[in-house]
């Protein structure tokens, strides 16, 4: 009796896909949390195959005995079965097991091919389709890879593409626009705060056409490769084709998912461009660019070898030295570039980027790697405003902060690492959260009136708490913070990824239980400047023909936001390096993909190289100058520039040199020191190139004079003796 049930559910009829094509091989993965399609019907038979033992990573393995029928003969095989699915991020077609000693088509078949550009956005809404959606915010064009949900039940904009419940065929398409090789389809589930559902297995067919589709088919038997999906909502899973096959459109045909859900995926497809030797269609153009620069992802010990190429190609304007280690021991490097490296030349800024903070946003890394390359290069070549930039300041390149995190990421490969993997440090902390709040305690003592006078407003002391031995602090936070005071850096920008945003202190709100609360700074005009100067440079971001990535449209309010309004950070960097040092630093945000495709590089540079220099030359903007000792005509340190109006000083450097960001207008500007009797002055800041001149000297105090003078063990001038014994009569 059990064969012959065997016999009828290998032979039985299934219910057909759209458009008239066959539903055979249906995989049943006997697991159960999952549900197959209504009206079909599980078949046993030689099509199928397990998905491939991993037992280096500890899962466990049964020997099971298959029973196939073959022409109504029972064969009896030996074969290994996962107990459990692990976050598998390769799997392989369904086909059946060849002769010992050979491999499978689908092993021979590599990855190959990049992504088509789902993820990326470069394949647009309308060339996404689908059998039917649940909502507009559940349609085809949210079927791509790595897209966010919002965060309100019902949002317009949730993570996945999702059919309808009562859809029984459900399918989802992609037009490539002309003539593609595909070869695999990485998919993951539905990315929501409120539910889950993934797709557990799946078929793809193609078409020309779009009315005639043909099946992606086992090599061994002829029936309809079953492709294994998703066992949780985020982890990407690759299929490759057991043999990549030339077509405009790609379905993919849902056949199982998760039990009490329904269909939801989103999805990536693998595909290389071919020649149309009928020119019917317009060829794609090729994302490029027309630098000479090493337009690839560079591993740490790749890293390394390429910012040693660059210092020896240019080693009179190039230094490369570690600010610290990470947690696995990886050193932290930093590109110096200046026309004298390795010194800071009094009156000249210091300026910084810092990437790869998370070590899943990749783009940042690659862009500074690249960047360092394109000065190089353009200062040997002669070009002036390069040769201006690193005439004019000192630039500080950490390409890699977390360098960690980004080994784990790119083991994993651009498509596979997922929205999280290889984010955090080897400690699992998110070192953009790591910072020491100094944002608390400053308000707490303005609510208190305490500030100015009792508190400062600039450069608050790291809390008792943060300094402790066993303080949760990563040693890559403390390495960036011993950089961050070692030398007067003016401005920076932290690069990272996942969306086309730029955003600017404060992070943090300021009522405690705000998950986002517009939060501005005292320069807040200074930081919208600085945000509105990248992003409208920014290629990507001036394009109004773009989609949003997730769920923002940032482009409404010109691609720029304050931190505390798109959502709360604290202990965030960009508010620590405000609140702590004189650095002015915001966030770039400078993708929707987090990890891109190799063969995407080129156009990321070309998106993002002039906004690179632009926001550098904006060091130039507002005042600078040299706080002298009338006396010794030295310069003097840590003296405080207070401008009046703006709640938030900045102190001089050690040669007594300052630069103080701010927008064109007409400014009161107080420079003050212990011992010296303050000096006020206006200064007008204009629309000119070049920072205002505003240069201060100062005189001591008599106090001070005689407290240098007894420390000296000199003796008491006689004009000063007869002030003192004024000052003493009148006292009398």
């Amino acid at each position: 009796m059990w064969g012959l049930l065997l016999a009828l559910a290998a032979f039985a009829p299934a219910v057909g896909p759209a458009l008239g094509a066959p539903r055979n091989s249906v995989l049943d993965l006997a697991q159960p949390a999952t549900t197959k399609v209504p009206g079909s019907i599980p078949a046993r038979n030689s099509s199928l195959a397990q998905l491939p033992a991993e037992t280096a990573n500890g899962t466990s393995e049964q020997h099971v005995r298959i029973r196939i029928i073959k022409k109504k003969k029972v064969i009896m095989k030996k074969r290994k079965k996962l107990t459990r699915p692990t976050p598998l991020v390769t799997a392989r077609p369904l086909v059946t097991p060849t002769p010992a000693g050979t491999l499978n088509p689908a092993e021979k078949q590599e990855t190959g091919c990049p992504p088509l550009g789902l993820e990326s956005l470069r394949v647009s809404d309308s060339r996404l389709e689908a059998s039917s959606s649940q909502s507009f915010g559940l349609g085809p064009h949210r079927g791509r890879l790595n897209i966010q949900s919002g965060l309100e039940d019902g949002d317009l904009y949730d993570g996945a593409w999702c059919a309808e419940e009562q859809d029984t065929d459900p399918w989802f398409q992609v037009d490539a626009g002309h003539p593609t090789r595909f070869s695999g389809v990485i998919t993951q589930g539905r990315n929501s705060v409120w539910r889950y559902d993934w797709v557990t297995s799946y078929k793809v067919q193609f078409s020309n056409d779009s009315r005639t589709w043909w099946g992606s088919r086992n090599h061994s038997s002829g029936m309809d490769a079953v492709f294994p999906a998703n066992s949780d909502p985020e982890t990407p899973v690759l299929n490759l084709l057991p043999e990549p096959q030339v077509a405009r459109f790609i379905r993919l045909l849902p056949q199982t998912w998760l039990q009490g859900g329904t269909p939801c995926l989103r999805a990536e497809i693998l595909a290389c461009p071919v020649s149309d030797p009928n020119d019917l269609f317009l060829e794609a153009s090729a994302p490029g660019s027309s630098d000479p620069l090493d337009f690839r992802h560079h591993n740490y010990k790749a890293m390394r070898k390429l910012m040693k190429q660059v210092h020896e190609q240019c080693p009179n304007i190039t230094r490369i030295y570690s600010i610290g280690k990470s947690y696995q021991g990886l050193k932290l490097y930093v590109m110096e570039m200046s026309d004298q490296p390795g010194e800071h030349e009094l009156g000249e800024p210091e300026v910084r980027y810092v990437a790869g903070m998370h070590g899943n946003e990749a783009l940042g890394r690659e862009l500074l790697l690249l960047l360092m390359q394109f000065l190089c290069h353009e200062f040997l070549r002669g070009n002036p405003r390069v040769t201006r930039l690193l005439t004019e300041m000192r630039i500080h390149l950490l390409p890699s902060m977390n360098p960690d995190g980004y080994e784990i990421a790119y083991h994993r490969g651009s498509e596979l690492v997922g929205w999280a993997e290889g984010r955090w440090n080897n400690q699992s902390i998110d070192l953009n959260h790591n910072f020491a709040d100094l944002n608390t305690p400053l308000w707490e003592a303005q609510d208190d009136g305490k500030v100015p006078h009792i508190v400062p407003n600039h450069h608050l002391p790291l809390p008792t708490y943060y300094t402790l031995p066993n303080a949760t602090v990563a040693p890559e936070t403390r390495a960036v913070i011993k950089w961050m005071k070692r030398i007067p850096f003016v401005l920076s920008a932290n690069l990272h990824g996942g969306e086309l945003v730029v955003s600017y202190p404060f992070d943090m709100t300021r009522t405690p239980w705000a998950a986002r609360e517009l939060t501005p700074t005292p320069d807040d005009a200074v930081f919208r400047w600085l945000s509105t100067v990248y992003a409208g440079s920014n290629l990507a971001m001036q394009d109004t023909s773009r989609r949003p990535c997730h769920s923002q449209d940032f482009s409404v309010h010109g691609n720029i936001i304050n931190g505390a309004d798109w959502h709360t950070v604290p202990g965030s960097m960009n508010d620590f390096s405000y609140l702590h040092t004189n650095c002015f630093e915001v966030t770039v945000e400078l993708s929707c993909d987090k990890f891109p495709h190799e063969n995407e590089l080129p156009q990321e540079w070309e998106n993002n190289k002039d906004a690179l220099l632009t926001y550098l030359e904006q060091v130039r903007m507002g005042i600078a100058g040299v706080v002298r000792d009338k006396d010794t005509e030295l310069g003097i340190a840590d003296a405080v520039i207070a401008v009046d109006g703006i709640n938030h000083d900045v102190t001089t450097a050690w040669g007594g040199d300052y630069w103080r960001l701010l927008t064109p207008g007409d400014y009161m500007v107080t420079a003050s020191a212990e011992g010296y009797h303050s000096v006020t002055r206006n200064c007008r800041v204009t629309f000119e190139e070049g920072p205002f001149p505003c240069n201060f000297v100062l005189t001591k105090t008599p106090k001070q004079r005689l407290r240098e003078l007894l420390a000296a063990g000199a003796k008491v001038p006689p004009d000063l003796r007869r002030r003192l014994e004024r000052l003493r009569g009148q006292k009398d």
